[in-house]
């Protein structure tokens, strides 16, 4: 049987994971945890004796094309329905705060 996890782990977990639960959060979490450790523990029941271990979920082989660059779309076309835009690039909102 697999190790329980208990709501310190969880509290462990969300803190690495800076993610903020309130008092139900926490509990529907450590739920949903320890379902997924008793299917693990589960799949561990399965005879695997002989069973090569799976590299590729595929026989397929990537096929691929060549690569021949060329030009199918030009700035000017790129920036022409662009919303905000200056002569050469896309203006877009400031994403990351440097405080």
């Amino acid at each position: 049987m697999a190790q329980k996890i208990d709501i310190k782990t969880v509290n462990e977990v969300a803190h690495l994971a800076r993610l903020e639960f309130n008092e139900d959060g926490k509990i529907e979490i450590l739920n949903d945890m320890n379902r997924m450790l008793a299917f693990v523990d589960k799949l561990n029941e399965l005879d695997t004796d002989g069973t090569e271990p799976l590299i590729y979920m595929t026989d397929e082989k990537n096929v691929l094309r060549e690569d021949d660059p060329k030009e199918t779309l030009t700035q000017k076309e790129a920036l022409k329905n662009a919303p905000k835009k200056d002569s050469d690039y896309f203006k877009v909102p400031k994403v990351i705060d440097n405080n």
